[in-house]
């Protein structure tokens, strides 16, 4: 648990950790500056400026503070034009409240799935953080307002169980394999063409490295990501098993098991499939670039194409 109260190369705030410093570290506060500083590219409601759009591809909490900093050079709860907020996603929102929680020494992470609440009847690719609040880990969507809004406390979520809001892409892939879930009725969005097995499959490597820190952008691709799965897989693909393992480990150690949690670390470690290995194939939304990313040097280079993970809904 310890090394969850540390910052990632991901969270780590740089020169501006006086920023993160200053604060609150208690969930309402703490998230309600995330979203005084971070607005969904997608889902605002405003019409944002289109000159910022790779802002969501900003990946490193140091950068989403640098480009905040250019714009507003005060503290983060300070209030900001909705429309100069840093463009991201759910991933975003969930980075910079994990980032200010390790800040303060608190044990936090991102998880990887599946939200239900979005719309009815479908289930979108969404990220919450999870802490660890001394007792036991809690779940939060800091991207939204606590409220009636919802019908659960956005601040305390359900934790995995049949009809949960948010489940994880352990979990999903799990159903699916077992017949449990149509895989169509997750991914991006049901008027969008992005979802089913593959995503899935996508999703629980994505999962797997967002819990070894390694907080990767959602339309990040790396090792056995390829988007090729047919809409009838074969149970002979070597990537299938490799998903029913990793999603098998990752259930069980959520339910506690250290040696599960063990043996995740030493297969990412170890397998060039499930780790990045030091560079993602970054597939921006609404096909505004494709880029090989450095992820020691953080430089970029343009690629002409690939056929990977493609753009996040929630």
């Amino acid at each position: 648990m310890k090394q969850y109260a540390r910052h990632s190369a991901y969270t780590d705030p740089g020169p501006f950790g006086a920023l993160l410093d200053a604060l609150p570290s208690d969930i309402p506060g703490l998230t309600a500056a995330v979203r005084n500083t971070v607005i969904h590219y997608r889902h605002s409601g405003e019409k944002l400026p289109d000159e910022h759009f790779l802002e969501i591809n900003n990946r490193w909490v140091e950068r989403i503070l640098a480009t905040d900093q250019e714009r507003h050079p005060y503290a983060l709860a300070e209030p900001r034009e909705v429309t100069d907020r840093v463009l991201g996603c759910c991933r975003d929102y969930t980075l910079l409240t994990v980032a200010g929680l390790r800040q303060h020494g608190i044990p936090a992470r991102s998880r990887i799935g599946f939200a239900n609440y979005f719309r009815e009847n479908y289930h979108h690719d969404h990220v919450v953080v999870e802490y660890w609040n001394g007792d036991r880990w809690v779940w939060v969507d800091s991207q939204l307002d606590p409220g009636p809004s919802w019908p659960f406390d956005v601040q305390d979520m359900p934790r995995p169980a049949t009809g949960a809001p948010f489940v994880t892409a352990a979990e999903v892939w799990t159903a699916f394999r077992k017949g449990e879930a149509d895989p169509w009725n997750y991914g991006i969005g049901p008027d969008q063409p992005v979802g089913g097995p593959w995503f899935i499959f996508d999703y629980v490597l994505i999962e797997l490295a967002h819990r070894q820190r390694e907080e990767i952008l959602l339309w990040d691709a790396f090792g056995a990501m390829s988007g090729d799965f047919a809409d009838e897989m074969s149970t002979e693909d070597p990537r299938v098993a490799l998903a029913d393992e990793i999603a098998a480990l990752l259930i069980a150690a959520d339910a506690g098991s250290e040696e599960a949690e063990s043996e995740l670390s030493e297969r990412f470690a170890a397998d060039d499939r499930l780790n990045p290995r030091g560079q993602v194939i970054c597939h921006t939304p609404d096909e505004r670039g494709m880029f090989a990313v450095d992820l020691t040097t953080r430089e970029l280079e343009t690629v002409s194409a690939f056929p990977g993970v493609a753009q996040s809904a929630a």
